[in-house]
């Protein structure tokens, strides 16, 4: 008995090392990954506080002392409306955001609770949507919009409604279902409960509904705002003009006036990402819980 135990003791001791190594290993490879996926952004951060004519010669060391300018960023703000462009920015993203999180949710409840003809087909062809490229479509998009009298105006909110409408159009498909996968997975008993004491079915999506799937509309508020913010692809065929450019689409113009000016470049570059990393560190946990949470409930 005494040999047993000491055998099992030794085999709890080699298991405890065993898991202890393998933490150990796992814990460098991620920081390894994480290493190279941080350096290229501090490395534009560091580049954007150095002269220009330093970048070639010397670009990764910590510019301090006579190396050391905000003569990148002062030009930025200088030769471009860079408050504007947030501006410009949040407003198209907070309109997408807001209406893809209302018809996303309305659209998601019906598929999820309610059984009507052509069910099945619209479900289909939602997913069916998300496999087309936005490469795809922004031809026939631009010549629609054309036609409405929204394409290539200087009117400021015609040309943000331009965006606005295709970035809509290519979020909601995600929105539904996110939030029909959610919705799916939660008891009706609750819904049944609330309609016996008299709630109708809007009462029950707003009173019932939203606060228990607050974490996948999170989710894909988050996703639905960066994506737009981020949409340099669309905002290039619709904004014309210099007072209704967003960030990213000044960012493109800031790259074809600098040339060669790195140091304008990375500046321009720190300038555009900033708000993104901001968003990402506060709101990193409420994009993990939405995504998960659907699938650990029911």
């Amino acid at each position: 008995m005494f040999k047993r135990n000491v055998i099992g003791k030794n085999s709890i001791k080699i298991k405890r090392s065993n898991l202890s190594i393998s933490k150990i290993f796992i814990y460098l490879f991620l920081s390894f990954w994480a290493i190279t996926t941080i350096y290229p952004f501090v490395w534009v951060i560091l580049n954007s506080f150095r002269y220009k004519g330093e970048i070639r010669s010397d670009s990764f060391s910590i510019p301090m002392g006579d190396s050391f300018t905000l003569d990148n960023y002062i030009t930025a703000f200088e030769r471009v409306n860079i408050f504007g462009a947030y501006k410009n920015s949040l407003i198209i993203s907070i309109t997408v955001t807001i209406v893809v999180l209302l018809l996303g949710g309305f659209a998601a409840y019906a598929l999820a609770r309610y059984q009507f003809r052509l069910r099945t087909i619209v479900h289909s062809l939602i997913i069916a949507s998300m496999m087309f490229p936005v490469f795809s479509t922004i031809i026939p998009v631009f010549r629609m919009q054309f036609s409405w009298g929204i394409v290539n105006t200087s009117n400021l909110t015609l040309s943000q409604l331009s965006v606005i409408l295709p970035q809509i159009a290519g979020n909601l498909s995600f929105a539904i279902i996110v939030l029909m996968g959610y919705i799916q997975s939660l008891p009706i008993d609750m819904e049944e409960a609330a309609y016996l004491e008299g709630y109708n079915q809007l009462q029950i999506y707003f009173r019932i509904v939203v606060p228990i799937i607050k974490p996948s509309f999170a989710t894909v508020a988050i996703f639905t705002f960066l994506w737009s913010y981020n949409d340099l692809f669309t905002q290039m065929f619709f904004l014309r003009y210099r007072d209704t450019y967003t960030v990213t689409r000044l960012l493109n113009e800031i790259v074809s006036i600098a040339g060669i000016n790195y140091g304008l470049m990375a500046a321009a570059v720190v300038l555009v990402v900033v708000p993104v990393l901001i968003v990402y560190i506060f709101l990193q946990k409420n994009i993990i819980k939405g995504m998960t949470a659907g699938a650990i409930k029911g």
